[in-house]
């Protein structure tokens, strides 16, 4: 089996050790991957903001780069959710089936492919978890609220496997942060009380940590939380599973 591994391009440009923690990561658990050093982006930013040829070219890119993978690995959900979700409307031309459902999001793949059961590290921090739009609604990682439904969580799950690690709980525990893409862009005032919305429920909580599965989230959070001068920190959930403090 060849694992191929995506690493966004806001991670690669801003968070790369986030990056390397994923890589940590999947070698600690004996995982063979490959990393094709020709890979950009998935397209997201550009099909957001209507600039459809060109996330088509983008899409058309990741495609001929990891179809041949028998499983593709990703720590983003907004970006899995792009490549599940929208490809079949930019590539119509293509059988996109194969890739989507052999393509998973970090915490995905751990929970339900590798089915990592132990962790042999320590992480002694209040942590809360943002639970992205991408990811709680489009790639099911946990309950929504809005649902009728059993609860889970499958990033809790996950992290409840670290030591010493303390998941406070949340008055809204999936609202968005406010990010979107483009949307705190074209919309800044809402994105950033949203997104101070979320900082302040953490603190209420008293939370030293935010994690999640997207980066793009936690950067739209951390930016807010530096201009606060806040002692919160946001961390990437690979980041908290190889135990970086």
């Amino acid at each position: 089996m060849t694992v191929g591994l995506f690493i966004p391009c806001y991670i690669d440009q801003f968070y790369p050790q986030v990056g390397m923690a994923t890589v940590k990561l999947l070698e600690k658990f004996g995982i063979d991957f490959e990393y094709p050093f020709e890979q950009t982006c998935c397209g997201q930013p550009m099909a957001n903001s209507g600039c459809t040829s060109d996330a088509k070219k983008v899409a058309e890119k990741f495609y001929n780069e990891f179809i041949n993978y028998d499983q593709i690995i990703c720590p983003s959900g907004s970006c899995v959710a792009m490549i599940k979700h929208q490809y079949p409307h930019l590539l119509p031309d293509k059988d996109i089936k194969p890739l989507s459902e052999k393509t998973y999001e970090l915490v995905e793949f751990l929970t339900e492919i590798s089915e990592i059961n132990q962790l042999e590290v320590s992480y002694p921090h209040k942590v809360g978890i943002h639970q992205s739009c991408h990811g709680l609604r489009e790639l099911k990682l946990a309950s929504a609220t809005e649902l009728r439904i059993d609860s889970y969580n499958k990033v809790e799950t996950l992290l409840k496997k670290v030591k010493d690690i303390e998941i406070i709980s949340l008055d809204r525990s999936d609202e968005c942060c406010g990010f979107g893409g483009m949307f705190s862009t074209y919309e800044e005032a809402i994105s950033c009380s949203m997104g101070n919305d979320r900082i302040q429920d953490h603190l209420k909580h008293q939370a030293t940590i935010i994690t999640g599965v997207d980066m793009s989230c936690l950067m739209h959070l951390e930016g807010l939380i530096k201009r606060q001068k806040s002692p919160l920190q946001v961390k990437h959930i690979a980041e908290i599973l190889v135990g970086e403090q």
